[in-house]
């Protein structure tokens, strides 16, 4: 028998191909995007993988989803658009991630190499508007190029301060051949150095303190940090104060921890702050709403200041030490230098310990008082009873968030999710489909305003599609809350284009398939709020709750502690 040779030839894969291999090689999961003409080659190809695909009803909503599934799993979150309207829906979602430091990848289709520049149907400079809030952009314009800078890009986006990456790419190069097998190997991740002296003469501030505070921001959660916060806390005898985004980077329930401050934050650790001779800010970037007038933001305090971000450090407050690393590492590091320290040391911090809860106790009779009272706080301790310790809450942007922030006890880390720096109300619920992908049967509970709700309610029909097992709680005031109580202390009560209707939700959960109700001043909220835990995947409460419940304390834009304005004023 004549031997026959065989010549075995390499078989060009497609632009699209070797984008989904790349999403493959870096362990994704799940993606979330909306189909169009320019993103369509790749959709073609998308079948073909074991990637699963989450069709939104908006590009926003991809996004967002993205962005909480990242926060949620620690991992980078993807999201998919075609060009024109398509990619510019992304840009509000983007933005969020940027602001809190978010790692999501984002592919957007373009027109063809040939249409661009020519104000094509569809034709928007995506990369250009995306620049100024994402970590980096790209263009692709050559198939052979696309597997090295998907995965460059997912390199990018979670290295040192995480962010969001674009990745923009021609019709024509999605459905063209790749003529060579254009292998990466991803960037080494190095933390920035930490600088031995910043670090020991952090330590020795720490050491000489009476009256210390340690204030952790969303970094701590970003570096997987609590562990060394903990042990931090502990070793120094240093109570603890968070961020908005920090939250449940420390558990509420230990006795180190005194609450959050800033705008809305609690009264008694905005004045610890200001009592303060040390706060070591930690995975934070001192945003207005913490610092109020930052020539008068912790007046009496020498401030440490570690930030994987040095463009972060002297940027809004100048530290008297600041250190440019990854929070896990500057803390292990600063415990290394402690680590010979009596413990005799940090004794005499009892009296400042105690002169702060005694100055809680105000706060703590008011909110007692107001536990038996149909509202806000009544409503998250019944979802905190029902959901259990295990619940991740995801919010939305306005009063409601405040009010979960000062009373939903966080006691398991990173179970607090929403947008900080951008506030982007409408963020809540797509969020929380990604949440509940990263986390498949785990409880989790949106807490939304009527406004916000109505910005992305079309997603009701994803979650619906996918069996998302998300509670809902619409604190329902008939006004955009935070806006209205603007114009109340500060525009005499002209309640300028603040009231706001809405659907009866409990016929809208009906008409996607999903269950719903009504609960109005009287009637059971421990009660209803056990029925929502009880239905099967999705359901709705619609609180109606007093339409001019304030969020108290108020410290007035660009105003210092000492023009905070509280309940009893």
């Amino acid at each position: 028998m004549e031997n026959t040779a065989y010549q075995i030839e390499y078989q060009p894969r497609t632009g699209s191909e070797a984008i989904c291999e790349a999403l493959l090689d870096e362990g994704v999961e799940h993606l979330f995007g909306y189909p169009g003409g320019a993103i369509m080659p790749f959709y073609d190809a998308l079948p073909d993988y074991p990637l699963k695909h989450i069709l939104v009803r908006h590009e926003q909503a991809a996004a967002h989803a993205a962005d909480g599934y990242a926060r949620a799993s620690g991992r980078v979150g993807v999201c998919v658009a075609t060009s024109g309207p398509g990619a510019t829906n992304l840009v509000t979602g983007l933005a969020t991630a940027q602001m809190d430091s978010v790692p999501v990848v984002a592919i957007t289709g373009q027109v063809g190499r040939a249409a661009m520049g020519k104000d094509s149907f569809q034709e928007t400079n995506v990369m250009g508007m995306t620049l100024p809030f994402t970590k980096h952009s790209f263009l692709v314009e050559d198939p052979d190029e696309l597997y090295p800078t998907v995965r460059r890009a997912f390199a990018i986006a979670r290295s040192g301060r995480p962010g969001p990456v674009l990745i923009d790419i021609p019709k024509d190069v999605q459905a063209a051949a790749c003529e060579s097998e254009n292998g990466y190997r991803r960037l080494r991740e190095v933390d920035p150095p930490v600088s031995g002296p910043a670090l020991e003469a952090a330590a020795t501030l720490l050491r000489k303190a009476k009256r210390p505070l340690i204030l952790a921001g969303h970094g701590v959660t970003i570096s997987g940090a609590e562990r060394e916060l903990m042990l931090l806390a502990e070793k120094t005898g240093a109570p603890v104060v968070t961020t908005l985004l920090g939250i449940s980077a420390f558990p509420e329930d230990h006795p180190l921890y005194l609450g959050w401050p800033g705008m809305h934050g609690q009264a008694s650790v905005n004045r610890a702050i200001d009592r303060s001779d040390l706060l070591f800010a930690i995975g934070m970037r001192f945003d207005d709403r913490i610092t109020g007038d930052p020539r008068r933001f912790a007046p009496n305090a020498k401030i440490v200041h570690v930030d994987v971000d040095p463009s972060e450090l002297g940027k809004v407050v100048k530290p008297t030490v600041g250190i440019a690393a990854d929070a896990k590492a500057a803390m292990r590091s600063v415990l290394g230098y402690l680590k010979e320290v009596p413990d005799e040391c940090f004794r005499d911090r009892a009296a400042w310990r105690e002169e702060l809860r005694r100055s809680q106790e105000p706060e703590k009779r008011r909110e007692d008082a107001a536990r038996g009272e149909y509202g806000p706080i009544r409503i998250l301790d019944a979802i905190k009873a029902a959901a259990g310790e295990e619940v991740r809450l995801v919010t939305d942007v306005g009063q409601h968030q405040m009010w979960a922030a000062q009373f939903f006890k966080f006691t398991r880390r990173n179970s607090h999710i929403t947008s900080g720096g951008l506030g982007t109300m409408g963020f809540a619920l797509p969020a929380a489909m990604g949440v509940a992908f990263a986390y498949p049967g785990e409880p989790v509970w949106v807490v939304a305003g009527d406004g916000g709700f109505q910005m992305n309610l079309q997603e009701l029909a994803t979650i619906r599609d996918f069996g998302l097992d998300i509670k809902v709680a619409i604190l329902n005031n008939g006004y955009l809350g935070m806006v209205r109580q603007w114009q109340e202390f500060f525009h005499n009560r002209r309640y300028s284009e603040t009231p706001i209707t809405g659907p009866d939700y409990e016929t809208l959960a009906a008409s996607y398939g999903l269950t719903g109700k009504t609960v109005r001043p009287g009637d059971d909220v421990e009660e209803a709020v056990r029925w929502a835990e009880e239905q099967e995947g999705c359901a709705i409460l619609d609180f109606h709750i007093d339409p001019e419940a304030n969020v108290y304390p108020m410290i007035p834009s660009g105003m210092s502690v000492n023009e905070m304005i509280e309940e009893d004023d």
